[in-house]
């Protein structure tokens, strides 16, 4: 069936990277003139006028950080091991078995209703199965604000930024890939269609945010963290499958991709803290003692 949409990833792309660049296009705009100084003493700012300084300047920091992540993040596969390559071997291979079984899957949640695609996934599924991972993010950034948590905070950026950017690469993947979903065809091998089902942006997201939630905070609690930030992304691609909306293999290469940015973000995270950590020796009385230091920001 020929696609009526075939520039319709092109659009999606060109939003994505537009989005992306609103912020730079925000820092290159010109300052506001500043007004002659005037005599008399300069007047003392106000602690709400700090305080947005402060907000600012941070937030600025954090935009910059994600940038030199990003590119981090693009040029590492150039810097490989062969470690590296072995993982990218077993989700080559994972999803040569996911594909596989691509069509048994989605007779299981489709049956033989409205033949021969099956029925489309209805609009709010879209806003709904999103809903998972979007509430892992709000709670966390929400619980880090109320209780003016540092570490609950940076989780919550670390979500945000693994997102993004596997959701970014995940888009650009959808434009290279073409592949038509479910609900358009009943070929597994429909790709370079002008499709959009290869990988499943909503799983991508919900495992890039589900692995920060599993794999960061008090590791007494590991298990349920691990419990709550992997169910998400579990159930959120057993949604997408039970809408028809995506292929068995397109939920696995998402659940790769966002597990795989979460753990890079989390690595340059951990890099970073040990870049600012030393250890010194003070001398003392009748001998020497071992001091570490750590810089937090």
């Amino acid at each position: 069936m020929r696609n009526k949409y075939p520039f319709r990833p092109v659009r999606r792309l060109a939003a994505a990277l537009l989005l992306g660049a609103l912020p730079l296009i925000a820092l290159a705009a010109p300052s506001p003139a500043v007004p002659p100084a005037t005599s008399g003493p300069a007047p003392l700012p106000s602690p709400s006028v700090i305080h947005y300084a402060k907000k600012s300047s941070g937030l600025k920091h954090l935009f910059f950080r994600s940038l030199g992540d990003m590119k981090a993040y693009y040029t590492d596969p150039l810097h490989w091991k062969r470690r590296n390559w072995e993982y990218f071997g077993g989700v080559v291979a994972a999803f040569a078995i996911a594909h596989h079984y691509d069509t048994q899957v989605r007779q299981h949640f489709v049956g033989g209703s409205n033949p021969p695609f099956g029925p489309k996934p209805p609009s709010s599924a879209t806003i709904s199965d999103a809903l998972p991972g979007f509430a892992a993010f709000a709670l966390t950034w929400g619980y880090a604000t109320l209780s003016g948590s540092r570490a609950g905070k940076s989780e919550a950026w670390n979500m945000l930024e693994s997102a993004g950017i596997a959701s970014l690469t995940g888009e650009a993947m959808k434009f290279a890939f073409g592949r038509q979903r479910p609900y358009q065809t009943t070929d597994t091998n429909k790709w370079f269609a002008g499709g959009s089902s290869f990988p499943s942006l909503h799983v991508t997201a919900a495992f890039a945010i589900g692995t920060v939630l599993a794999e960061s905070g008090n590791p007494k609690i590991r298990w349920l963290r691990r419990t709550i930030g992997y169910g998400i992304g579990i159930g959120t691609a057993y949604l997408r499958m039970k809408h028809n909306a995506h292929w068995l293999s397109d939920t696995v290469v998402a659940a790769a991709l966002g597990m795989a940015t979460a753990h890079f973000v989390l690595d340059r995270r951990a890099g970073q803290a040990m870049d600012h950590s030393t250890v010194t020796v003070v001398p003392v009385q009748g001998g020497a003692m071992l001091a570490f230091a750590h810089v937090f920001h």
